[in-house]
């Protein structure tokens, strides 16, 4: 949809955004053909008819957690597979040290 001279846009925005964040958004606009910022201007507006009208794919919870933990190599490989075992280590320890589990 085009833009008429009288829809531009009105509010400036800053955004600062970690290296991992701002590639993403180069290869977009890349790919896409588009500016950075429309670019970000459709993606708020995805995110706001997901977010906002409530109606949500099925499996949506999981792409929440996709990355979530980022590629921090301290964490163990094995950690999907082993969570349950993960939590109970760290709920006794949590015990151990006298703190209120979570």
């Amino acid at each position: 949809m085009a833009r008429k001279r009288g829809d531009r846009v009105k509010e400036p925005v800053q955004v600062y955004l970690d290296q991992q964040d701002a590639t993403i958004l180069s290869n977009l606009a890349e790919q896409t053909g588009q500016s950075k910022a429309e670019v970000l201007r459709r993606a708020i507006r995805q995110m706001a008819q997901r977010e906002l009208t409530g109606k949500k794919k099925p499996g949506w919870s999981f792409e929440v957690l996709i990355g979530v933990l980022g590629d921090d190599p301290s964490y163990p490989p094995e950690l999907a597979e082993r969570h349950d075992d993960y939590l109970a280590e760290y709920l006794a320890e949590r015990k151990g040290s006298g703190t209120r589990p979570l």
